[in-house]
C-alpha cells in the first residue's frame, strides 16, 4: 500500500522489543507500515507521501487510558469550571466570580471533580464566605471528589433547600444550629446525594454537548491520549446517551477511540438491564473508533463499594451476592466481558467468591474480565484473579486521596498500594488510567508522574522507591497494557508493523525531564489512524480546526482545562510526620489535615 505519511528524525519510543527505537515511521491508511532509520524509511517515498519532521523530539504510541468516563464528560465539559492543576484558592476563586458574572441564568457554575486542597497553595479548600462572596447570585457547585459538595446560598434557594429538607438516601444535607442548610451535602454512605443534586442543574443543547464532546476529545489529545475505555455512568443510560459520540463517528469528528461499557442504571432492575442490552449489541459491534467493550463498570448497585477514605470502609449487604451472581452468570453464558469497580480487598474477596462459582459453570478465564481500581488488594486474591484470567485496571486515585488514607489507615498501609509491582511480578494483565473527570483529574501525565515517583499532588510521598515504576514500566501500562483491556493489544499500543498509527510527539522527553516536570509534558502534535488530531507550535497548521467553544460564556471559551502550569506540587509538602507511638499524623505545614 503506498505510504501517504513519514515521520522522520526523531527519537521515537516503538514498545516493539525488536526495534525499541527508531528514528522514522511509515504510515498508509491509518497504520503503521515499516520503522528504521532516517533512510531506511525516507527511501519509500516514491508517492510524494506527507513529510514531517520531528526535529529530534521523542514520540510515543498513543495513550490509552483504562478507565475514564469520556462519554459522560463532553456531554457536560463546556459548562464545567475546571480547577484541575491550578495552583492556588486564590486563583480558583477569581475564576469562580468572573464566571459567575458571565453565567447566565438559569444556568449554574459548576466545579466538577479533579482537584483538592492538597493542590492549592494554602492547603485548604473555599470557605463558604468566599464562595458566596464570589458567586452572591448564581448558582455555584463545588464537587470535592466523590466525598462531599459545597453549594453556595443561590444554589439552595434554586434547589428550594430549607429547613424541612429531608437527608435523601445516600446523603447528609448539613445544617446549622437554626436547622438552616449551610451548603455543605456529605456523601455518606455513597455519593447519590452528589449526583442527584448536581442532576437538578440545567444541561447543555444537542447542539452544544456536540460541541462540547469534540472539545473535550481535543483536550485530551492535547495530552497526547488517543484511546480510552470508557466506563459508563449514573445516568448515562444505554443506547440514548451514547448518540452524542454516534454521531460524530458517523461524521467523522472523533479524534479518540472509545471502547465503551454499559453501565447498570436503576436499582433492581440491572440483570432486565443486561438481559436487554444482550439482545441489543455485543463485544466489538461498532467501528475501530467507537466500539461495545463489555458490562460494568456497575454491575449491580449493591456491589459498588465507595471509594471515600475520609468513612470508614462500606459492608455490602448479603442480597448482593445472589443479585451479583446472576448478572456475571448471565454475562459469562454470553461470552460477554465485564469490569467491576472494587476499592477495598474485602469487597474483591466476596466478588472473586461469585467468580469461582460461575467459572466451575461457564469458564471466564478468556473472557478479559478485570477489577477497576483494586487500592487495597490483598497477595491471595491477586492470585486469585490470576487464576481466573482476570486483569486489574489501576488508576491514581490515590495521588488524590492519598492523605485521606494516611489519616484513617497510617502510613506503612498506605506504602504499596495499590500493589501494582507485585501485579507486575505475577505477570497479571495491567493498564493505566484516571478514572477522570470527577473523583480525578482526567490529567495523564499526573498518573504517569505518580506512577514514577509515588507522590500524591499534595506533594506527600506514598511509596518507598521500589515500588514505584521505571518511566518505561509505566509508560507500557498506559498504552499496550491498557490495550489488553478491550481487546485491541494486537492494533494498538505500540509504534510497530500493523498497529493503528496512534502517536504523540512530545514537548519534552519523557524519558530525561527531572521527575516533576513530567506532569508539564503536553503533545505538540497528536496522530489517531494516521490523521492528525491535535497540534500546537510548529504543527498547529497540521491540526483541523474546530468550531468555536459554546456556548460563548463556557468556562471552557475562557480558561481551557487541565492548567498545566505548575509543575512541582506547592509548598506545603504534607511531609508526614509520626508521634512517638507511631499511630498520630500531622503536616509538616500546618495546614489543619
Amino acid at each position: 500500500m503506498p505510504v501517504d505519511t513519514i515521520l522522520f528524525n526523531g527519537r521515537i519510543t516503538t514498545q516493539d522489543d525488536r526495534k525499541p527505537e527508531v528514528a522514522a515511521v511509515a504510515i498508509a491508511d491509518g497504520r503503521i507500515t515499516e520503522i528504521g532509520t532516517n533512510d531506511q524509511i525516507l527511501a519509500l517515498a516514491d508517492s510524494q507521501p506527507r513529510k514531517i519532521d520531528l526535529e529530534n523530539r521523542r514520540v510515543i504510541p498513543g495513550l490509552n487510558d483504562s478507565h475514564l468516563h469520556v462519554i459522560r464528560a463532553g456531554l457536560f465539559s463546556n459548562l464545567e469550571l475546571r480547577w484541575d492543576g491550578v495552583p492556588t484558592v486564590a486563583q480558583a476563586m477569581r475564576q469562580l466570580r468572573e464566571q459567575a458574572q458571565r453565567t447566565p441564568p438559569p444556568q449554574w457554575v459548576r466545579v466538577i471533580g479533579g482537584w483538592n486542597e492538597f493542590q492549592f497553595a494554602e492547603g485548604r479548600l473555599p470557605t463558604f464566605k468566599e464562595l458566596n462572596d464570589a458567586a452572591p447570585d448564581t448558582p455555584a457547585f463545588l464537587l470535592h471528589l466523590y466525598d462531599s459538595a459545597m453549594l453556595n446560598k443561590a444554589a439552595i434557594r434554586a434547589l428550594g433547600m430549607d429547613k424541612n429538607t429531608p437527608n435523601p438516601p445516600g446523603g447528609l444535607v448539613v445544617k446549622d444550629q437554626r436547622g438552616n442548610p449551610t451548603g455543605l451535602l456529605i456523601a455518606e454512605p455513597n455519593a447519590l446525594i452528589l449526583y442527584s443534586t448536581i442532576a437538578n442543574a440545567p444541561k447543555l443543547s444537542r447542539e452544544d454537548q456536540l460541541n462540547s464532546t469534540r472539545h473535550f476529545m481535543r483536550e485530551l489529545n492535547r495530552f497526547g491520549v488517543t484511546s480510552v475505555s470508557d466506563a459508563g455512568g449514573g445516568g448515562q443510560n444505554y443506547p440514548e446517551d451514547y448518540s452524542v459520540v454516534s454521531q460524530l463517528e458517523k461524521e467523522g469528528h472523533l479524534t479518540l477511540r472509545i471502547a465503551y461499557s454499559l453501565f447498570a442504571q436503576k436499582p433492581g432492575e440491572e440483570l432486565n438491564d443486561y438481559t436487554r442490552w444482550l439482545g441489543m449489541t455485543k463485544p466489538g459491534s461498532g467501528s475501530d473508533l467507537l466500539r461495545v467493550n463489555g458490562a460494568g463498570e456497575n454491575l449491580a448497585w449493591s456491589a459498588a463499594d465507595f471509594e471515600n477514605f475520609l468513612q470508614p470502609r462500606p459492608d455490602l449487604k448479603p442480597i448482593m451476592d445472589s443479585q451479583l451472581e446472576a448478572i456475571v452468570m448471565k454475562l459469562a453464558e454470553a461470552k460477554w466481558p465485564w469490569r467491576i469497580h472494587a476499592t477495598y480487598d474485602e469487597t474483591i474477596d466476596r466478588f472473586l467468591d461469585i467468580f469461582e462459582r460461575v467459572h466451575r459453570e461457564n469458564p471466564i478465564d478468556q473472557l478479559r474480565w478485570f477489577i477497576d481500581h483494586a487500592e487495597t488488594v490483598s497477595d491471595r486474591n491477586l492470585e486469585r484473579i490470576q487464576n481466573l484470567g482476570g486483569g486489574i485496571a489501576i488508576q491514581h486515585r490515590m495521588a488524590y486521596q492519598g492523605e485521606y488514607f494516611i489519616r484513617r489507615y497510617g502510613v506503612e498501609k498506605a506504602k504499596r498500594l495499590p500493589p501494582i509491582r507485585q501485579m507486575l511480578k505475577m505477570g497479571i494483565p495491567i493498564g493505566a488510567g484516571t478514572d477522570g473527570t470527577r473523583v480525578a483529574s482526567y490529567h495523564p501525565w499526573t498518573c504517569l508522574w505518580w506512577l514514577v515517583t509515588g507522590k500524591t499532588v499534595g506533594g506527600t510521598v506514598l511509596h518507598d522507591a521500589e515500588d514505584c515504576l521505571t518511566r518505561e514500566e509505566a509508560l507500557r501500562l498506559y498504552t499496550h497494557g491498557s490495550a489488553w483491556f478491550s481487546n485491541e493489544d494486537r492494533n494498538k499500543g505500540r509504534i510497530s508493523g500493523g498497529s493503528f498509527a496512534d502517536l504523540a510527539v512530545l514537548s519534552d522527553d519523557y524519558f530525561s525531564v527531572e521527575p516533576d516536570a513530567i506532569r508539564k509534558i503536553e503533545s505538540l502534535l497528536t496522530m489517531v489512524g494516521g490523521k492528525v488530531v491535535y497540534g500546537s507550535d510548529k504543527y498547529a497548521s497540521l491540526a483541523p480546526e474546530l468550531p468555536p467553544v459554546s456556548p460563548n460564556w463556557s468556562p471552557v471559551a475562557h480558561y481551557g482545562g487541565y492548567d498545566n502550569s505548575q509543575t512541582v506540587p506547592p509548598v506545603h509538602t504534607h511531609t508526614p510526620i509520626m508521634s512517638a507511638d507511631g499511630r498520630v499524623w500531622q503536616t509538616a505545614c500546618g495546614c489543619g489535615l
